[in-house]
């Protein structure tokens, strides 16, 4: 009788199997040229899917675990510790975050299949998160001032003020802030070269305000044509960029200082600041599209609609006729 008929299908691998096997599908991706934060992404997700295993003391990484993990997601902001024992990350992960993990994870397994190391992906068995779409809330002008005075008391005002209005100015996503660098950065025009997705870079342009304060954070710094803008606080001597977890929080700590308690205040929500401030401005879409750096005009579409909203609530706040006596006083009976 063949071996594969008397053998079961393997649909789980040993943590250090998994280990291994993980490192082989970054390096893949490095091979295709992924972008550097997909790869830094996917270093991560495995990071924290071996801590939790070993946390839980499991022996092996099947469907079983794997659903404990999914389910962890949603609720180890809440344990003792914090989420991945750190005590800073008490608040929950959003949706569209735990539905990264679970398609990082569906595409290696599925590549670990494809590799020979698993017979059968023990994620085919999970239904995959559903993801609503969520009513974006952008901040209003009076938040951008509080987080822009909270961004000039902070303990670096002129990186943190630099890097809120620029992503305020230009709409950046996190991972491209972090991995500009000096030579891709012109005041004079004042234009950015940002890497996006799927390593494109793409062509910014911001406003004098913003290019004053880009000056006033890099002004008397001896800083190479290869240096990143932005440093992390503890890694300027060693160069370290600003990493976008990094990022996220401290955009969550300005937003705490600033007080803004009504809209989540974090990096993609001044993302959707800008992206909504653009319309309002009288922007077309197919402009933000290019600005945003979308791969398509549905991803933009969504800021329309509530820029058309606005644009009815102010038709009907301030019609011109309404402000004009026409002499009109209606029917009488």
């Amino acid at each position: 009788m063949p071996v594969s008929a008397t053998r079961l299908r393997a649909d789980f691998l040993t943590l250090e199997d998994l280990a291994r096997y993980s490192q082989d599908w970054i390096l893949e991706g490095q091979f295709r040229l992924h972008s550097p934060h997909t790869v830094a992404t996917r270093r991560i997700f495995i990071k924290n899917l071996l801590w939790f295993l070993k946390q839980q003391r499991h022996e092996r990484c099947g469907t079983p675990e794997l659903k404990r993990f999914f389910a962890y997601l949603s609720t180890g902001h809440t344990e003792l510790g914090g989420r991945w024992g750190n005590a800073q990350l008490t608040k929950p992960l959003r949706p569209v975050s735990i539905k990264d993990y679970f398609g990082n994870f569906r595409s290696m397994f599925k590549w670990f299949v494809d590799e020979g190391y698993l017979d059968i992906s023990p994620v085919d068995a999970i239904p995959a998160p559903k993801v609503r779409a969520s009513q974006i809330q952008p901040l209003s002008p009076e938040h951008v001032n509080a987080l822009l005075k909270a961004a000039r008391g902070s303990q670096c005002p002129r990186r943190d003020t630099a890097i809120v209005m620029l992503l305020l100015d230009c709409g950046l996503r996190a991972s491209e802030l972090c991995t500009l660098t000096i030579k891709n950065l012109d005041l004079e025009v004042r234009r950015c070269y940002v890497l996006g997705k799927g390593n494109k870079y793409r062509s910014v342009f911001f406003g004098r305000n913003t290019a004053r304060a880009l000056w006033q954070c890099l002004k008397g710094q001896n800083r190479e044509d290869d240096d990143y803008v932005f440093y992390g606080e503890r890694g300027r001597r060693a160069r370290e960029p600003l990493q976008p977890n990094g990022l996220l929080q401290l955009v969550h700590r300005l937003g705490d200082a600033a007080n803004i308690k009504s809209v989540r205040c974090s990096p993609h929500t001044l993302r959707h600041t800008f992206a909504v401030s653009f319309l309002r401005a009288g922007g077309n879409v197919f402009t933000l599209r290019e600005v945003l750096g979308h791969t398509n005009l549905q991803m933009t579409q969504k800021y329309v609609v509530i820029a058309e909203a606005d644009v009815e609530e102010q038709s009907r706040l301030f019609s011109p006729m309404d402000r004009v006596e026409t002499g009109h006083r209606g029917h009488r009976r």
